[in-house]
């Protein structure tokens, strides 16, 4: 069994050499990067209980973040201290990642896989899902497989798009056909999860919830920034049990 949707790897891997392009067609994830980033170091600071003072407050916690694609998360989290491992399903990603990191002498372990071929246990203190729930096939089994990967009292963050209309008119029409800020057909509506059907399968795999937060484009400041309106781009966060 696998969580490996082949059509989305090939989508993405006609895309590699794209990644750290900012004005390319990683435009909308490089805009997207600061605010998640910011959200990510805050929620791990207060969750683990670390020095929000220091210059690499995430030292202390091995990190995986799992469609990592060119690295654009798992490289600044590698600056604020934390051991990270890349991996993804698209080859051609994990050498862009590689290769990038190398240039800017960061120790990051990447590796081409899916989670369910990582032979580890309790591993890791945070597994991190940026927009690749909507991109795997079997999500059971991929939430599976990320619950045996997390240590105990560790942390999942998933981050993705809403199922309903709003979410389609935004998120495919707007972003795909009008505003092109990405190429169309990146993203498949049938597969976008509302936050209770995330709830749902990830609670069944020895999570519990701990909060979902929305974030929202602004179009006059060309910036993301935190919501409560969790109705197209939202972001969760569970605790292992």
């Amino acid at each position: 069994m696998t969580t490996v949707d082949k059509k989305e790897i090939e989508k993405f891997s006609k895309l590699a050499k794209e990644w750290w392009n900012p004005n390319g067609k990683f435009k909308p994830l490089h805009l997207f990067n600061p605010v998640r980033i910011e959200f990510i170091k805050n929620k791990l600071i207060s969750h683990f209980n670390l020095n929000s003072n220091s210059a690499k407050p995430l030292k202390k916690l091995k990190i995986l973040d799992i469609g990592c694609g060119g690295g654009l998360l798992s490289e600044p989290l590698s600056e604020l201290g934390a051991a990270v491992t890349g991996i993804d399903a698209s080859y051609k990603n994990i050498e862009i990642a590689k290769s990038h990191s190398k240039e800017m002498k960061l120790n990051i372990k990447y590796m081409h896989c899916s989670p369910e071929n990582l032979n580890f246990e309790n591993e890791f203190d945070v597994i991190l899902n940026m927009e690749v729930v909507e991109h795997v096939s079997n999500l059971n089994l991929f939430i599976e497989n990320c619950s045996k990967l997390n240590k105990k009292k560790g942390l999942m963050i998933v981050a993705t798009i809403n199922k309903n209309l709003k979410s389609y008119m935004f998120g495919i029409i707007g972003a795909e056909y009008i505003l092109r800020w990405l190429p169309i057909g990146t993203h498949d509506w049938n597969k976008f999860l509302t936050p209770q059907d995330l709830e749902n399968i990830v609670i069944n795999n020895n999570f519990i919830i701990d909060e979902t937060i929305g974030v929202k484009y602004n179009l006059l400041s060309n910036k993301w920034d935190t919501s409560t309106d969790i109705s197209v781009n939202y972001i969760s966060t569970f605790k292992k049990n």
